[in-house]
């Protein structure tokens, strides 16, 4: 867990370096290789995929950085801003994002880009919330995708959270008492970017009521209104 100690506020500006691993070491590993064109050709199509909150828009934001920082051409692209064509420059890295919310000209666009990338020497970075096979797109590009090297983003067990929260509260110059962590974890949602709003609204509370943070805090504060 050599990641914990990294700059992961909820604003942080996304990179490889500071996303928590955990047990994706071998999905980042191969992001930085795409990034820096380095990358086998079995890594040239990429799709991986998780739930919400695990990561995935930061990972093809922080590999497009990556690849900007090395002299790669990247683009970045949510799924509404993919149109009827996606761009064709030799090389690029281009991720697209939340593919199954693309609609039908975007699908179109999506295929075709597939079928071009060799030609032109692109990289495709794809990322979506479900496995290729559950994914409702036309079939033609579900196959495509399928085809890609697939990774899927595992989340974090209870230990992990914990261990986030307490590096992250030490780096704020917080003590956050055991029994706070215990109950985030029992009685909220359970994502870390969830769980890092929480730290930032604990954070800003202590030091406005200069109080410690404990269990009857963040009681005051759900009754105020926190989502936890």
């Amino acid at each position: 867990m050599k990641q914990l100690v990294l700059d992961i506020r909820p604003d942080a500006v996304p990179t490889l370096e500071n996303f928590v691993v955990g047990a994706n070491a071998e999905l980042v590993a191969a992001l930085a290789a795409l990034a820096a064109g380095t990358e086998a050709p079995a890594l040239a199509r990429l799709y991986l995929w998780g739930p919400a909150g695990s990561g995935r828009s930061h990972l093809l934001r922080a590999a497009v950085a990556a690849a900007g920082t090395a002299g790669r051409p990247a683009r970045y692209l949510g799924a509404a801003e993919v149109g009827e064509a996606l761009p064709e420059t030799p090389g690029l890295l281009l991720a697209v994002d939340d593919v199954e919310r693309l609609d039908p000209d975007a699908q179109i666009a999506l295929f075709n880009a597939f079928n071009r990338a060799r030609t032109n020497g692109q990289t495709l970075l794809l990322a979506g919330s479900a496995a290729p096979r559950e994914l409702a797109l036309r079939e033609d590009l579900r196959t495509r995708i399928g085809q890609c090297l697939i990774y899927e983003l595992r989340g974090f067990d209870d230990e992990t959270r914990a261990a986030i929260l307490a590096t992250l509260a030490r780096q704020r110059g917080l003590r956050l008492a055991d029994e706070v962590t215990e109950f985030l974890l029992r009685h909220g949602r359970r994502d870390l970017p969830s769980l890092l709003a929480v730290l930032e609204a604990l954070d800003a509370a202590s030091l406005e009521r200069k109080r410690p943070v404990t269990l009857p805090l963040l009681r005051e504060m759900m009754q105020a209104g926190l989502a936890i």
